[in-house]
């Protein structure tokens, strides 16, 4: 057995703290891991610091070693050198009773990766294999790992390379459940199974809620406990340009924290984010004298009172598509406080018989007023439910399961998941674009939300009943690869897709090409034209939109006569209709400044053609 885990056996061990607060402390605030070539003192004086104060495992400088994270500071030539710099300098510091432990950080995290998984395991074995090859290691940890998945696609892969002792550490949010509102002792056993010598918890949270999540966690046959808690929660010190986030100084709570993780079960136990030496020589003092814990009884951490409501939830958008033709309309908030014409226009759209009036999130970045505000106002006074867009660009994932838990409380059971355009798009190109998530990540946690759990995956105890659209556009160079795309979004959650609007017919019958083996329903966009300038604009401005020749020569045609072009576009936007029945149900109208009027007379145009429809059905 392996000189570690031969330990752990009998003994209960205490690892290092935090590499970055001590950098940050130095001054050194850039790319931690290539200091290990840069500052190799600094590191070795860290390593010895915690060793001196009772480490008796450190862990290599190479939490953020992996290619893709080291190419933002322009290292990826030199990942192998870094990593094998780093365990030079850890054995370069530990005695002979230390053991060393190569360090391996997630990829996945509170922030968007653009790796696929696959290639997040191929940087992860590289990075792996470069630490390995040293053969001066003693076990591999793998930490702060949010993403379950990631974590066991990784360990498939790594388990076989290696006899090492392999660490894995999950971070969570909330106390006792992962991201997904998996309970930690389901993801724990999973880890157990796929090969984990070492199963537990780091970052995030402080040793309180390490403890309570660990409550719920038994004893395993296979695997040994261990815990790497943050000192404390950030406080935020000083003003404007002077503040500063720090940790508190509170080595002591750590020694009276220790006695309690080892009541948990827990042999291994360290500090991250905001850990100090000193932190270190508390827990040190902490469990001196104490012995492994060889039972232990489990306390559930939910309790029954916390089981989750579900409510039930009427016909949906996508049961009545699903059933016969239907028509939803947009109506975009207004960009002033005049709000009458507006209101005009959503109460003759609630006169006709449509699906749902939508509301945008401030489309093209353009600031308007606030969907959900306008949707409250005259949820009262209307029968047509709102359909309304949220937009990841202005919200962070904090505002966004806050707009969506509001949209519940409110009764808004229906809302399409947009990233949104860039705000440089829009009429303040300095502001912010905050992009936490992308509509797909917005798709999952609407999904989380209707199981009950919210992004922590902490329970909500009453499951919301969204069903989410999707985006989808159409006017791309090479439509054919856009599949895809679609089952992506299917699987993040999406229930039915609204796309772009839509101005030539050859573009339908493409894309139902595309979409034909989807059962997910669609809403093909149709957007009535203004005037001749207003196509003219269309065509050659915006990206991705090309109305046919034919239809710009006959509005040209007619361009001065306001009623006949009128007419004329009228006419190319019932064809566009008549073209996208022949391949679907749903049928989205878009209207164009306030031109309710125009919304109207499709609307009525598509009733007919309903009855036309059932007739020869009939017949």
């Amino acid at each position: 057995m392996a000189r570690l885990l031969e330990a752990l056996k009998t003994t209960i061990l205490v690892a290092d703290g935090a590499m970055g607060t001590l950098l940050y402390a130095h001054g050194l605030e850039t790319c931690h891991e290539a200091y290990n070539l840069t500052h190799p003192d600094e590191i070795v004086a860290i390593h010895r610091a915690y060793i001196e104060a009772g480490a008796d495992i450190i862990q290599t400088n190479t939490y953020g070693a992996k290619r893709h994270r080291l190419k933002a500071y322009g290292y990826e030539d030199k990942t192998r050198e870094i990593n094998h710099q780093a365990v030079t300098l850890a054995k370069q510091a530990a005695t002979s009773e230390t053991f060393v432990l190569g360090t391996i950080g997630a990829s996945r995290g509170q922030r968007q990766c653009d790796l696929t998984l696959d290639e997040i395991v191929a940087e992860t074995l590289e990075q792996a294999s470069y630490l390995l090859e040293t053969g001066q290691l003693d076990g591999l940890l793998l930490e702060t790992y949010y993403d379950l998945e990631e974590l066991l696609a990784v360990l498939d892969k790594l388990r076989p390379l290696t006899d090492l002792p392999l660490i894995t550490n999950l971070s969570l949010i909330e106390a006792g459940v992962l991201e997904n509102g998996k309970p930690l002792v389901e993801a724990f056993s999973q880890l157990v199974m796929a090969g984990a010598d070492v199963v537990g918890l780091n970052c995030h949270l402080g040793p309180y809620h390490m403890i309570k999540s660990l409550k719920q966690v038994p004893l395993f046959a296979q695997s040994y406990l261990s815990v790497y808690p943050n000192a404390s929660l950030l406080s935020l010190e000083g003003d404007g340009d002077k503040s500063h986030y720090h940790f508190s100084k509170n080595a002591d709570y750590f020694e009276y924290s220790s006695k309690l993780f080892v009541e948990e079960g827990v042999r291994l136990i360290g500090g991250c984010c905001g850990t100090t030496p000193d932190h270190i020589r508390a827990l040190k003092r902490g469990i001196k004298g104490l012995k492994p814990l060889e039972r232990k009884i489990v306390t559930p951490l939910i309790s029954e009172e916390e089981l989750i409501k579900v409510v039930s939830q009427g016909e949906t958008i996508v049961d009545r598509v699903k059933k016969d033709i239907t028509v939803i309309a947009e109506l975009d908030p207004p960009k002033s406080l005049d709000i009458d014409k507006f209101i005009e226009a959503a109460k003759a759209l609630d006169q006709k018989d449509i699906a749902a009036i939508t509301l945008a999130d401030n489309s093209l970045a353009k600031t308007r007023i606030c969907n959900v505000s306008l949707a409250s106002l005259l949820k009262d006074e209307l029968e047509t439910p709102f359909l309304l867009h949220l937009a990841c660009r202005d919200h962070n994932l904090i505002g966004l399961q806050s707009r969506l838990m509001g949209m519940d409380v409110l009764g808004f059971d229906n809302v399409l998941a947009i990233t949104g355009d860039p705000s440089k798009m829009g009429d303040f190109p300095g502001a912010t674009s905050v992009y936490d998530v992308t509509s797909f990540k917005l798709l999952s946690l609407i999904q989380q939300l209707n199981q009950g759990k919210g992004y922590s995956g902490a329970s909500l105890k009453k499951a919301t009943r969204f069903t989410a659209a999707a985006a989808f556009n159409p006017n791309v160079r090479n439509l054919s690869r856009s599949g895809k795309m679609i089952e992506k979004k299917i699987v993040a959650g999406a229930d039915y897709f609204i796309t772009q609007p839509i101005f030539n017919p050859e573009l339908i019958d493409e894309m139902a090409l595309v979409t034909k083996d989807y059962d997910t329903p669609f809403f093909v966009g149709i957007m009535p034209i203004t005037s001749y300038n207003n196509a003219v604009f269309l065509h050659n401005e915006v990206p991705g939109i090309q109305l046919s020749q034919q239809f710009l020569e006959k509005l040209e045609q007619v361009k001065d006569d306001k009623a006949l072009c009128q007419q004329v576009a009228l006419a190319e936007s019932k064809r566009l209709i008549d073209k996208a029945l022949e391949h679907y149900k749903g049928i989205y109208l878009i209207t164009p400044f306030m031109r309710y009027d125009l919304t109207l007379e499709l609307i009525d145009y598509i009733e007919e053609k309903k009855k036309l429809l059932g007739i020869q059905i009939g017949a």
